[in-house]
């Protein structure tokens, strides 16, 4: 096949629409459903990075991609029993690898990722199928599928899920293009390779960083090549905790993600654990009220004649001296940049969040008020001399 029309591009009124190859048949294959144009941007963007995070560590990848940027990214590490139950697994028995990694990239923000497009590095098993079965999702690319779990994938949305299966040893040509505004853009593909080399140039008086934490820093940095720029992405475990995409701001890149890995850590406290949930409150609507209920607005889900939707007891409020005294225990957290830090004030929203590791180019005119903030917490930094932006 080298081409595959879809039913409409971004948008319902930009038509026509496809994908093509214009040389050579497409490495891929529909095995359900239509996946539509940002599908495809999500799934090829997912792709690579998956395949990139199996390449670095040797571990089964997935991601969760939504609006081409992950909302999610993590390698096939067992969970523990807190994760599991803040990723709602906790009813599913063991989970394979690859289950346990889509579980991490899903879990790690569940509202972000919520009507997602998956990306698994090995061939889709029946856990993984069975975990994809009841989120909401919008598709799935893979290697392959076994039998088994291809056919619960078919049975999803009424029949109409997603499911695409990608030549593993399919390799794009070396030049890409794009269109904008009628007018072709073309450069030589990003195949920069993501390894600990990259983490070599220590340039804080802290020169420790321990192996665990560069697999977590080159997780960062693989899925920032991946994630629309700005980004800086927080890391721990081997799962992305905390993604901030597209600001304009480096600031703002490092709050946003900040604040996400924040409410991942959030999650893992008691008072959030045992909130009194009804029976019948779903996933979903339990994501929104946790949500709701670690931020400045709990009153929205606390509210007499309010709380009793959602819970059987009206639960206590976690107050921000609880929630700061709770964040102050995470600890050893890698934090990647797609570019240099322009000022310390990263590294101190940083600190917040519990980073005690950072990879970032370097090349500031600021890098020794950058590198003294470090210091400062005894940070370990380290300058790739790599910029990662994508768009």
């Amino acid at each position: 096949m080298k081409e595959l029309e879809l039913k409409y591009g971004c948008n319902p009124n930009q038509k026509p629409s496809k994908i093509y190859m214009k040389n050579g048949e497409l490495p891929i294959e529909v095995l359900n459903g239509k996946p539509g144009y940002i599908n495809f941007l999500d799934a090829f963007n997912g792709w690579q990075l998956v395949k990139e995070l199996k390449k670095a560590t040797g571990l089964p990848a997935a991601t969760s991609f939504k609006h081409v940027s992950p909302a999610g990214a993590a390698v096939g590490l067992p969970l523990t029993e807190v994760e599991r139950k803040i990723y709602w697994v906790d009813d599913m028995g063991d989970l394979s690898p690859l289950a346990s990694a889509y579980a991490r990239a899903r879990g790690a923000d569940r509202m972000s990722s919520f009507g997602d497009f998956i990306s698994l590095s090995d061939v889709c098993d029946v856990d993984t199928a069975n975990l994809i079965k009841r989120e909401v999702s919008d598709g799935v690319i893979a290697p392959g599928y076994e039998p088994e779990a291809l056919e619960i994938l078919k049975a999803k949305k009424k029949g109409n899920y997603a499911v695409i299966q990608i030549d593993p040893e399919y390799v794009p040509e070396e030049i890409e293009t794009k269109d904008v505004y009628g007018i072709t853009f073309e450069q030589g593909r990003n195949e920069l390779v993501i390894n600990e080399e990259l983490f070599s140039n220590i340039v804080t008086e802290n020169k420790e960083i321990p192996e665990s934490a560069k697999i977590d820093l080159a997780i960062a940095m693989i899925t920032l090549k991946y994630t629309q720029s700005n980004s800086v992405c927080y890391v721990k475990g081997g799962q992305a905790i905390g993604i901030g995409a597209g600001q304009q701001s480096r600031i703002h890149c490092t709050r946003l993600a900040g604040s996400k890995a924040d409410n991942w850590f959030l999650r893992q406290n008691p008072k959030v654990l045992n909130l009194p949930f009804k029976e019948k409150i779903g996933r979903a609507d339990r994501d929104n009220t946790i949500d709701v209920y670690m931020s400045d607005d709990y009153m929205d889900v606390l509210a007499d004649g309010t709380w009793e939707n959602f819970c059987t007891e009206k639960p206590e409020v976690f107050t921000r001296e609880e929630k700061r005294a709770w964040l102050d225990q995470l600890t050893d957290v890698a934090l990647g940049s797609d570019a240099f830090f322009p000022f310390g004030d990263n590294v101190e929203r940083a600190k917040r969040s519990g980073v005690k590791y950072i990879a970032q180019p370097g090349g500031s005119i600021r890098d020794d008020n950058v590198i003294e903030t470090c210091n400062k917490y005894n940070m370990a930094m380290c300058f790739t001399g790599i910029r990662l932006f994508h768009h």
